[in-house]
C-alpha cells in the first residue's frame, strides 16, 4: 500500500500555475518596469525579460520533474518566445510602434487558434486532443464506456458525439482568439509611439492584457467546459445506457 501511494502522481497545482504564469508576470510588468525610483524598478527591458523567464523557467522545471512533454506547455513556450521576439522588434523599431495593437493582437490570437485547430487535426489520430483535454481515464471510465458502446453497436453515434465536442472546443478557442485580438486593440489604442517612456507603457499594457485576458476569456471558457461536460454526459448516457455514476469515475 505504501509503494502504491508513493507511485501515485500528485495532480498539478493549478493555483501555482496561475500565480507563475499570470499573476507574477502581471505584477512584474505593472510595477517593475520603471527605469528608476524604487529598488524594485528594473527598467522595461529587465522587467519584460523577468516576466518572460519566470513562466519559461517553470515550464522547463516542470518538464524535468515530470519527464513528459505537455502540449499546452509547448504552446505556452511558443507564445513566450513569440512575445519576446515581438517585444524586441517593437523596442528597437520605432516605426513599427504605430501598429503595436494589431501586431501584438495577432500574436495573442495565434495561441488559442492553434490549440483550437489541433482539436480538429487530431480527431482521427490515436490520441485526439479532446481525450487529452477532457475525455480521459482520469475523469471518465473510458473502458466501461467503450465496452458498452461495442455491445450496443452505437459506434457511429459515439464517434459523432466526440466529433461534436471537438467542434465545440474549436469554436470556443476561436472566440478566445477574437477576444484576445480585441483586448490588444483596445488597450494599445491611444499609445503614442513617440513618447519617451514608450517601453514602460508598453510593458504595463502587456500586463493588463495578460490579466484581463485571464478574467475576460478564462471565466467564459470554464462555462463552455461545463456545457461540454454536460453535453458529453448526456450523449454518453444515450449511446451506452449507463448512468452518470457509471460513466464518471468516483473520487
Amino acid at each position: 500500500m505504501a509503494d502504491a501511494k508513493k507511485d501515485k502522481k500528485k495532480p498539478d497545482n493549478s493555483l501555482l500555475d496561475i500565480v507563475i504564469n499570470v499573476i507574477a508576470p502581471v505584477l512584474i510588468l505593472s510595477y517593475m518596469s520603471k527605469e528608476e525610483g524604487k529598488f524594485w524598478h528594473l527598467g522595461p527591458v529587465y522587467a519584460m525579460s523577468t516576466a518572460l523567464l519566470l513562466p519559461l523557467g517553470f515550464g522547463i522545471w516542470h518538464f524535468i520533474k515530470h519527464k513528459k512533454l505537455n502540449l499546452f506547455s509547448c504552446v505556452g513556450l511558443f507564445a513566450i518566445l513569440l512575445t519576446g521576439l515581438i517585444t524586441i522588434y517593437l523596442y528597437y523599431d520605432e516605426s513599427a510602434r504605430k501598429h503595436v495593437g494589431i501586431i501584438f493582437g495577432i500574436k495573442e490570437a495565434v495561441q488559442p487558434l492553434v490549440i483550437g485547430l489541433l482539436f480538429l487535426i487530431t480527431h482521427k489520430m490515436k490520441s485526439p486532443l479532446i481525450n487529452t483535454f477532457l475525455y480521459n481515464d482520469g475523469l471518465f471510465d473510458v473502458k466501461r464506456i467503450e465496452k458498452s458502446v461495442k455491445e450496443k453497436e452505437t459506434q457511429p453515434a459515439y464517434k459523432s458525439l466526440l466529433w461534436k465536442c471537438s467542434l465545440i472546443m474549436f469554436g470556443s478557442f476561436c472566440v478566445s482568439a477574437v477576444a484576445n485580438l480585441a483586448l490588444s486593440l483596445y488597450f494599445f489604442d491611444g499609445l503614442n509611439p513617440a513618447i519617451d517612456n514608450w517601453k514602460v507603457e508598453y510593458n504595463k499594457i502587456v500586463g493588463k492584457i495578460t490579466g484581463w485576458g485571464f478574467l475576460v476569456i478564462g471565466a467564459p471558457f470554464f462555462i463552455v467546459m461545463a456545457f461540454i461536460l454536460y453535453f458529453m454526459l448526456k450523449g454518453l448516457k444515450k449511446t451506452t445506457g449507463l448512468e452518470t455514476d457509471e460513466i464518471l469515475l468516483g473520487r
